[in-house]
């Protein structure tokens, strides 16, 4: 890219994406292949008819479970645990540190560049509503109907584009939409892995088409980095947002990570103490911070979740990306397969069966509304899996209406979501309880 080019989208050199379909450097393949443990594998779930089994977790895309070198982590950290910044007592600094030492590594975890901003947030709706703060006035979203919530309502001007038919069609309509947009800063938000459907976007062409058009790209990866590396550099994106919960870290932080510039301009998101620089008079007078990341942390922040998430980090890097990743295909396959040979039983799939994905499943069960069938699964067979439309409504309706044509504004799916811990048995024991459910239909 030359350097005109790069000119209107940042002041940093922005590699061009590797058009592999790797979402980071490498994959970690030296790394060993020995998973990290989770807690409650081990947890027996009461059933309806008496009795108890073996708790089959298919909720981790709503939140996953902790993994133990996070729970150790938090244990550590709390006989010194104090508040942050300005204290100078030594639990203090040592807290400081710590949390200083969370935000590098998940600027790591990122591949985030040094000069750009790592914030502690609350969760990857907080931080995308943050960015939507700071985006400067007359900003131009462009924002497709498929995404969650969290990136779907939070802009004050906003194109919607309507579900693309193919990953191509999804740049050639968001390379429309930049194009056609009014003079002005623009930002393209999309989704890394669909929390739907678990279809994997085509995030490097679509950051390049931003690029190409002088706007910014937002990805919402919160369904992404649980299950693969991503590295904000070698994909040129500006802005990312994920939450730890997802990423086995259930103790309520999320991060918004990315160019600090319209964070810096953008008056505090929340007004309070660590935002301030200085305050003088009656309050009337006050000068904010000029760091970007101290701008938007107002008040104590949550350094245990901000701990939490980085231990996360540091057990799946440690791990290796590529014995991860093949075991949740190999148990992906094994879901898909056997859902696909169930009658009655429809997964909702936006693009081509065959699209990367992450393990994440949805589907519909004829003869069932959506809320029974998990109830049965839960009740019945130990079996945990969400129902709903996963704030995701437009999205969803479009999807249930591929599969039955018009639907009521109340339809709703089931979803089945895993990742470590996760095992043959329990996608075994889930596709018995659905062709039951499926012969229960039918007969």
């Amino acid at each position: 890219m030359s350097p005109a080019g790069t000119a209107t989208l940042t002041t940093r050199p922005v590699p061009v994406p590797d058009p592999a379909p790797s979402l980071a450097r490498n994959a970690d393949a030296t790394a060993p292949e020995i998973a990290p443990r989770v807690i409650g594998t081990d947890a027996i779930v009461p059933l309806d008819g008496g009795g108890g089994v073996a708790y089959a977790n298919f909720d981790y895309a709503a939140s996953a479970p902790c993994l133990e070198a996070v729970h150790e982590a938090v244990t550590r950290a709390l006989p010194l645990y104090s508040s942050v910044h300005r204290g100078a007592g030594y639990a203090s600094q040592v807290t400081t540190q710590a949390y200083e030492d969370a935000r590098e590594t998940v600027r790591g975890f990122l591949g985030v560049w040094q000069r750009d901003a790592v914030v502690f947030t609350r969760n990857t709706t907080d931080a995308m509503n943050l960015l939507a703060h700071a985006t400067p006035p007359g900003t131009t979203v462009v924002v497709f109907e498929t995404e969650h919530h969290a990136s779907l309502l939070p802009w004050k001007r906003a194109v919607r584009l309507p579900a693309p038919a193919t990953p191509g069609e999804a740049v050639a309509a968001a390379d429309r939409a930049l194009r056609d947009a009014p003079a002005g800063p623009r930002l393209l938000v999309v989704t890394a892995a669909s929390n739907v459907t678990g279809e994997i976007w085509p995030i490097a062409e679509l950051a390049e088409t931003a690029r190409r058009n002088g706007a910014r790209i937002a990805v919402d990866a919160a369904q992404l980095v649980p299950h693969r590396p991503l590295d904000m550099t070698a994909l040129g994106l500006d802005y990312v947002a994920f939450s730890g919960h997802k990423l086995y870290a259930p103790f309520g932080a999320g991060v918004l990570a990315g160019r600090s510039d319209w964070l810096r301009a953008a008056a505090p998101y929340l007004k309070g103490g660590g935002a301030s620089a200085s305050v003088t008079g009656h309050g009337d007078t006050t000068r904010w911070s000029a760091d970007a990341q101290q701008r938007h942390e107002a008040g104590t922040p949550n350094v245990l979740g901000a701990l939490a998430l980085a231990a996360a980090c540091d057990a799946l890097a440690a791990t290796g990306w590529d014995a991860l990743i093949r075991e949740e295909e190999r148990l992906l396959a094994r879901l898909r397969r056997g859902i696909a040979a169930l009658p009655g039983v429809h997964e909702l799939t936006l693009w081509d069966g065959r699209n990367p994905r992450v393990g994440i499943v949805s589907f519909i069960v004829d003869g069932w509304n959506a809320r029974d069938t998990a109830l049965t699964l839960s009740g019945t067979y130990g079996i945990g899996v969400r129902d709903g439309k996963f704030c995701a409504h437009p999205f969803v309706r479009h999807l249930l209406g591929a599969v039955r044509g018009p639907v009521e504004a109340g339809a709703t799916a089931v979803r089945a979501s895993f990742g470590i811990g996760t095992t043959d048995e329990h996608v075994d024991r889930l596709l018995d309880a659905l062709g039951r459910l499926s012969r229960e239909a039918r007969a």
